[in-house]
């Protein structure tokens, strides 16, 4: 089962989530995609495989003595990744996005591609979860989409059998869509205020449109009016609440130096048995 783990906001508690039902299975992979900032293996403090693969996308070359500095490619790059400058197509690299519209508009033959990396993926094992096999993405400084390499993460894993969970970027992004997508159930955490609410309600609707199964976890709960305003929330959206976590000082502190607390292995375990139950429903 392909589990995602999603937010519509960062600082919610995904990660952590992911790490808490990751660090009780008796065999799973865990996929960090959130690939700008990937910090599972700072808890999992795995032994890598090796260097890691290198991942690259295709962006445009200009050839200045076949440009006639006409403005086709200009005019067709829906990111103004370029310009026309002195006469010729000058390209901005980092606003390319790969779609190759450049050169099927070019009629001088003046652009071809060739490879730019984006980032790296890497695989490895904890010695601390050996049940854990892990894979992560992690994203070059100044690449303007992340999507390539989430879809390259997924590539490799999509011949993979059990259950695999991905931790998912924030937000509701393309980045985010391209993760979720395909999922066998998704998982949205939220912490009970309107902000959490408010981009909630964005990710219901992410979810909703790819017809994805959806389930919540209320983090930082406060079993309060705001667990209220949630819970009426999934109501409506007719979408279960899977589990709550509480606010704990003592986890948070455990957290925060780097360990995968046991104090919610119960919760986890909660939330297990109904994905394994929707599991067996067919979802």
């Amino acid at each position: 089962m392909l589990i995602s783990i999603a937010s519509g906001k960062g600082g919610t508690g995904k990660t952590t989530l992911a790490l808490l039902l990751a660090s009780i299975h008796s065999d799973i992979t865990l996929i960090d995609c959130d690939v700008e900032e990937p910090n599972c293996h700072l808890f999992l403090k795995p032994e890598w495989q090796d260097q890691g693969q290198e991942v690259a996308v295709m962006i445009p070359q200009i050839n200045i003595e076949l440009c006639n500095g006409c403005e086709t490619c200009s005019t067709v790059c829906l990111f103004n990744a370029i310009a026309i400058s002195g006469g010729a197509a000058l390209l901005f690299n980092e606003l390319c996005h790969s779609c190759g519209g450049c050169i099927l508009a070019c009629q001088q033959g003046a652009i071809t591609e060739d490879k730019k990396l984006i980032g790296t993926i890497t695989t490895g094992t904890s010695p601390i979860f050996p049940a854990i096999q892990f894979l992560s993405g992690s994203l070059d400084i100044g690449t303007p989409s992340a999507v390539p390499l989430i879809k390259a993460i997924k590539e490799k894993v999509s011949h993979l059998a059990g259950d695999i969970l991905l931790d998912c970027p924030p937000g509701t992004s393309c980045s985010m869509v391209t993760a979720i997508k395909d999922s066998d159930f998704c998982i949205l955490v939220t912490e009970p205020t309107p902000f959490g609410k408010h981009d909630l309600e964005l990710a219901m609707n992410i979810t909703h449109l790819l017809n994805i199964p959806t389930g919540v976890v209320i983090n930082k709960s406060d079993e309060n009016i705001g667990d209220e305003s949630i819970e009426s929330l999934c109501h409506i959206r007719q979408i279960p609440v899977l589990a709550k976590i509480p606010h704990s000082f003592s986890f948070a502190k455990e957290y925060a130096a780097g360990f995968i607390p046991d104090e919610f292995q119960a919760v986890a375990a909660t939330i297990w048995s109904q994905l394994n139950a929707k599991g067996s429903e067919g979802i």
